[in-house]
């Protein structure tokens, strides 16, 4: 048995659950207990809501200065950065991450705090001239308390994505992390507490989607409830915040497409291709995990995509040398597996990759070919590195593949026509599309997906809109 403990933090101290209960904080790679969390169950999140709620209702953050909140949030972004290895061997232990790109995932999650601490300190209303002697603005005051669910596989990155702009916005805040990640967000609220943010205004309550999360999502008191996760549980979360009309920000699955045109810089397509799937072990809502090369290309392309993926280091999260290591848990293995095992007889074949026969809960980076439109491992998000390719001709044809999905998160697209990359960007049905990159951020812009990938956009003014209750003061000023 682990001493390594979990707690809640609310209302400023780190608790265990009321009723006692703990769960096991696995380590995938090693495949043992590292640690146990606190079990919330629905006391627990009522504990949590009511210090949010007084936090907001009574405390200081709301009325505080914008400026002053933003000290505040720079003072946590600063401990997070002195504690970034910290906070990264935190993240490779409990999900399996190579231990660099946790570290890069820190990077983002300081970078969430500082944006959004500046975002709001200097983010001005807008003026609207009236011509009947009147004169109107606008105000954005918080809109209260705010639930956020986070996944797994961006544990703290996805966590202070959605934490920092509803706090530096004034808001109250009650984060419930993954039940399989809950070790870098119970370090984030302790950094808090730490930081000097008052009690009540960023609480962690560790736990499972039900009844923890929907404990959460369901609770009258909650103002504004954001969710990261599957598209099946963001139908669940939006009709029980719906029971007391919360607004929802959902970011949900995804199918992304990636196209590659014959005129494309190959070794960046190929660096790219390489990136969008099998990063994080293609544990990434983001993932380009439909891949579409123009016939002209298709040889040379597949060649070098399939070296590159074989080349990949795979090993412990924490050799420096590795690129790519296990999936977060049995359970998601057992599922990337059988979309694996199911390929054959769909009809496809496995240029490279396949299930690895060692016992870990590991995948290799996997492409496959020969796959009908109609097969689950196409069609459905598998979440994990398996890239199913396809060739095209035209670029309507390819433009048409692409848009055939229920998904719309993301797509990608390589050519070096700027008319093409302009014009084939505005006709996909995507939140994002990138262009010769992949997973760039400016946190100015709107994130978000179509369809099944969610409902609504988050990312600078977004945010705001989301996060705040924006006012109209009507003024007459002449009589």
């Amino acid at each position: 048995m682990t001493d390594t403990f979990f707690g809640h933090v609310i209302d400023g101290e780190e608790v265990a659950s009321i009723d006692g209960k703990t769960f096991d904080v696995w380590n995938p790679w090693s495949q043992e207990v590292f640690a146990q969390a606190a079990e919330g169950g629905p006391e627990d999140a009522d504990r949590a809501v009511t210090s949010a709620r007084r936090a907001f209702d009574e405390g200081p953050w709301p009325r505080m200065g914008r400026a002053e909140r933003a000290g505040h949030l720079h003072a946590l972004a600063d401990l997070m950065e002195a504690r970034a290895d910290e906070l990264a061997t935190l993240d490779s232990t409990n999900m399996g991450k190579p231990f660099a790109q946790a570290k890069h995932d820190v990077g983002r999650s300081v970078w969430n705090f500082r944006f959004f601490a500046d975002h709001q300190r200097d983010h001005v209303g807008e003026v609207y001239p009236m011509d009947s002697g009147h004169h109107s603005y606008s105000e954005y005051g918080p809109a209260g308390v705010v639930a956020a669910i986070s996944p797994w596989n961006f544990p703290l990155m996805m966590a202070t994505w959605k934490a920092a702009p509803a706090i530096a916005w004034g808001n109250t805040c009650v984060i419930k992390p993954s039940e399989d990640t809950p070790a870098s967000v119970t370090m984030l609220g302790r950094l808090a507490v730490e930081a000097g943010l008052p009690p009540g205004v960023l609480n962690v309550l560790n736990g499972h989607g039900a009844p923890a999360g929907s404990s959460l999502t369901a609770d009258e008191r909650v103002d504004r409830v954001t969710f990261t996760g599957s598209s099946q549980t963001g139908r669940l979360v939006m009709a029980s915040a719906a029971t007391h009309l919360a607004p929802v920000s959902l970011e949900l699955g995804g199918k992304g497409a990636n196209i590659v045109f014959d005129d494309a810089d190959l070794d960046n397509a190929v660096h790219w291709a390489v990136e969008s799937i099998f990063r994080n072990s293609g544990q990434v809502c983001l993932a380009g995990s439909r891949l579409f090369v123009q016939s002209g290309i298709r040889e040379e392309f597949l060649a070098r995509f399939t070296a590159a993926a074989e080349a990949l280091t795979i090993g412990d999260p924490f050799d420096p040398a590795t690129k790519f290591s296990s999936l977060a848990s049995k359970r998601h293995f057992d599922k990337v597996a059988s979309y694996v095992e199911g390929v054959g007889d769909d009809g496809g074949t496995l240029l490279t990759g396949g299930v690895d026969e060692t016992g870990r809960w590991l995948v290799r980076p996997t492409i496959v070919t020969g796959l009908p439109l109609t097969a689950p491992a196409y069609c459905e998000e598998i979440f994990g590195p398996v890239c199913v390719v396809n060739t095209f001709d035209s670029e309507d044809e390819v433009v048409a593949l692409a848009n055939d999905t229920r998904y719309g998160l993301n797509a990608m697209l390589f050519t070096e026509n700027l008319s093409r990359a302009h014009r084939v960007s505005s006709r996909l049905r995507a939140g994002t599309v990138w262009v010769n990159c992949f997973f760039i951020r400016d946190l100015r812009t709107p994130f978000g997906g179509v369809g099944d990938s969610g409902v609504g956009r988050e990312g600078g003014d977004f945010s705001r809109e989301f996060f705040t209750e924006p006012k109209a003061v009507v003024m007459q000023i002449s009589r």
